[in-house]
C-alpha cells in the first residue's frame, strides 16, 4: 500500500495536450487584456525561502514577462499556510489573487479537526506544476555519509536523532514520518516557522536531517554546504548523479515527489482558469522554466482541471493513512 501511494502516479498532460485542449475555449473570452487587467498577487502562504517560494517566484517573473501585467508573490506564513489560504479564499475570485501551495495541502485536513475554509469548495485547482523529488537531506559535515548510516543510528539510539521541517504538518513533515515507517527508525521532529529556517537550522548542526523538495536546497548543494543521501524517484537524477534513489540506499518502498500548485478562489470564471492554465503551459515551455526545472531536477509539466483534483484526492486519501501511522494529533 505504501508504494502504491508514496510513488507518484498522477497522470501528467503533455504540454502539447493541454494547449490542445485549451484551444476550444472561446477566444474572446481569452482575448489578451480581458485577463489580468492589474496586478496579480500570488500568495505563497510560507516565509520566504522555501521550496514554495522559490518556485513561485520563477513562475511568477515568466508570467509578467508573457502577459505584460505584474505577477507578484506576497508571504501570508503562519498556521502551517492556512493563514495565507484563508486570505485567498477571501478574495475576489477575479483571478487577481491567486494561491501556490505543495502537497502540503493534501495534508491539512489530518492536521486540523476544523479549517477555516471548505477544503472541497472553497478553491479552485487551476494547476500542478514543477514535480520535483524529494530528498533526505544533511550537513555536508555531517557523520551521516548513508542513509544506511542514519537509519542504523536512529534505530540504535531512539530519541537522539532529530529532523527539522518548517512545521507540524507540512509535506516534509509527514515525508519525513513516512520514511521513519518505511525505515522503521526513530527521529524527533524539531519544528521552525519556514524550511528555509529548518535548512539553516540544518548548516549550523542544530538539526540532524531534514526532507526537502529538491529546488529548496538545490543553492546550498551547489554551494557545498549541505549533502543529500537520497532521492526519490525511479532514477537518479542528471543534475546529481552521484545521489543514490531511495531503492538504491536500501528503501524501494519509499519516493515521495511534490508539486507546487496554483489555486484561485471559488467562484473564479472558467474563462479566467483556462487563461491561467494557457499561460502556465506556455510558461512551462520556456527555457526559463525549462532550464530551471533540470537545474533541480525537476519535471517541467502540468496537471490541470480533473486530472489535478484527482492527484489532490489520492495525497489526501494517502496522508490520511500516515497521520494514523505517526498518531497525529489534530489541533
Amino acid at each position: 500500500m505504501a508504494q502504491k501511494f508514496l510513488t507518484f502516479r498522477a497522470r501528467i498532460l503533455p504540454i502539447g495536450l493541454v494547449l490542445g485542449a485549451l484551444t476550444g475555449a472561446p477566444l474572446a473570452a481569452l482575448a489578451q487584456g480581458e485577463y489580468p487587467s492589474k496586478a496579480v498577487r500570488i500568495v505563497v502562504p510560507y516565509a520566504p525561502g522555501g521550496a514554495v517560494d522559490l518556485v513561485t517566484r520563477r513562475i511568477a517573473q515568466q508570467l509578467t514577462e508573457q502577459t505584460g501585467s505584474s505577477f507578484f508573490v506576497d508571504n501570508k506564513p503562519g498556521g502551517t499556510g492556512t493563514i495565507g489560504i484563508t486570505q485567498v479564499t477571501r478574495s475576489t475570485a477575479d483571478g487577481h489573487t491567486l494561491l501556490t501551495n505543495d502537497m502540503t495541502y493534501a495534508i491539512l485536513p489530518h492536521v486540523f479537526s476544523k479549517l477555516a475554509w471548505d477544503y472541497d469548495r472553497d478553491l479552485v485547482p487551476v494547476a500542478a506544476f514543477n514535480f520535483a523529488p524529494t530528498a533526505i537531506v544533511v550537513a555536508a559535515d555531517s557523520r551521516f555519509k548513508t542513509l544506511a548510516d542514519l537509519i542504523a543510528f536512529g534505530r540504535a539510539n531512539p530519541g537522539k536523532l532529530n529532523y527539522g521541517t518548517g512545521g507540524a504538518g507540512t509535506m516534509p513533515h509527514f515525508s519525513t514520518e513516512a520514511l521513519k515507517m518505511a525505515g522503521k527508525f526513530d527521529a524527533v521532529h524539531v519544528p521552525f516557522k519556514g524550511n528555509g529556517e529548518a535548512t539553516m537550522a540544518l548548516l549550523t548542526n542544530t538539526i540532524d536531517f531534514q526532507i526537502a523538495s529538491t529546488a529548496g536546497v538545490m543553492g546550498q548543494l551547489n554551494g557545498g554546504k549541505v549533502r543529500l543521501l537520497a532521492v526519490s524517484g525511479m532514477e537518479r537524477l542528471k543534475v546529481i548523479p552521484n545521489v543514490p534513489t531511495f531503492a538504491e540506499a536500501g528503501l524501494p518502498t519509499y519516493s515521495v515527489v511534490n508539486f507546487t500548485g496554483v489555486w484561485a478562489p471559488k467562484g473564479t470564471s472558467a474563462a479566467v482558469v483556462q487563461r491561467l492554465e494557457r499561460e502556465l503551459s506556455t510558461a512551462m515551455k520556456s527555457s526559463n522554466m525549462t532550464e530551471y526545472a533540470d537545474s533541480i531536477g525537476a519535471l517541467p509539466t502540468l496537471v490541470v482541471g480533473a486530472d489535478f483534483a484527482q492527484l489532490l484526492k489520492s495525497r489526501t486519501q494517502y496522508w490520511s493513512a500516515v497521520a494514523t501511522s505517526a498518531k497525529v494529533e489534530k489541533q
